[in-house]
């Protein structure tokens, strides 16, 4: 019988008439799966992986790409069933390690993920995804903030200007209180994609804790240039501009908050702190009545104490809402 070479094109044709012709063959079946692996036909394409084992049940390859489009299915618990069998006939595999390491942090089991990527370190100690990926799950998942800057400066080893593990890196020591640190992170990630939206945003978070209030003002903008209707930065940019007094233009950062989000409470409220501040009481109940029907004992109780009020005590309008 003739070889049959696997393209997109043709692929699953091709093969489906050579297993007509010779049903029992691993190959056959097994390129099968190939072919219909790379046409995105993850169910089909498991039927013949594994037919394909029935014929070699230790096939290191069969495994490994079972597990692969069990994953693109959803199925973790299966892929990570064929990617232990794959590790059994290969156990220094770096890829069935490093996919193994993805399927365990879908599945919650962050720490053993870590120790996948670690088997995976030992056949390639300087790998950057391995050491980028042990270090996203020791950020975004166990909260191993020192432990997660480690991990992306030994991938910075492999790819010094990469723009992903400068980002995470900012994100860690913005975690652990090490803002002016996180900023030079953040200018390295934007040396590398100047018009990234995150790295503006959390450089804009970082500079806000350091009380640098204007260059923090400028990287929100930097990050609304980006996306124009970001609920967050304009928020943020709002929150900004009230704590340096300048109410009005703090308001319009507000306004422009509440376009992309009518039921966010906080928005509302020191919006609402911000007209009275500035004598507006018409449009301070108006805002402040928006974020007690939303929120009704937060807002109401805040609101009795809060000095931004205090002109509108007599009020029988703000009487009434509290």
């Amino acid at each position: 019988m003739r070889k049959v070479l696997v393209t997109k094109g043709n692929s699953s044709a091709a093969i489906y008439r050579s297993l007509e012709s010779r049903p029992d063959s691993y190959q056959d079946w097994y390129q099968q799966g190939n072919g219909l692996r790379d046409e995105q036909r993850y169910q089909e394409a498991r039927f013949s992986y594994e037919r394909a084992l029935e014929y070699k049940p230790q096939d290191y390859w069969a495994w490994y790409w079972r597990g692969n489009v069990l994953d693109a299915l959803g199925d973790f618990t299966e892929a990570l069933v064929s990617y232990d069998k794959a590790l059994a006939s290969q156990p220094t595999d770096y890829w069935a390690w490093c996919q193994r390491g993805s399927i365990l942090r879908e599945l919650g089991q962050y720490e053993e993920a870590i120790a996948s990527y670690d088997q995976a370190l030992k056949s390639r100690p300087d790998d950057y995804w391995a050491w980028y990926n042990r270090g996203y799950v020791a950020l975004e998942d166990l909260d191993w903030y020192e432990e997660a800057i480690a991990c992306f400066e030994k991938a910075r080893q492999a790819r010094p200007q990469d723009y992903w593990s400068w980002y995470r890196q900012g994100d860690a020591l913005r975690h652990l209180g090490r803002y002016q640190e996180a900023v030079i992170s953040y200018d390295r990630a934007l040396g590398s994609q100047v018009d990234d939206y995150w790295a503006w945003y959390r450089r804009g978070d970082a500079l806000r804790h350091l009380k640098y209030f204007e260059e923090a003002l400028n990287s929100y903008d930097q990050a609304l240039a980006i996306r124009p209707t970001d609920h967050w930065s304009w928020y943020k940019r709002g929150e900004i501009l009230q704590q340096l007094g300048r109410y009005q233009e703090a308001v319009a950062s507000y306004n422009q908050a509440l376009e992309s989000d009518l039921k966010d409470k906080y928005t509302w409220y020191n919006q609402a702190c911000c007209y009275a501040l500035i004598g507006n009481d018409k449009q301070a109940i108006n805002s402040l009545q928006n974020a007690i029907e939303i929120n009704p004992s937060e807002y109401q109780k805040l609101a009795k104490t809060d000095p931004d009020f205090d002109n509108l005590r007599e009020n029988i309008q703000f009487q009434a809402l509290l």
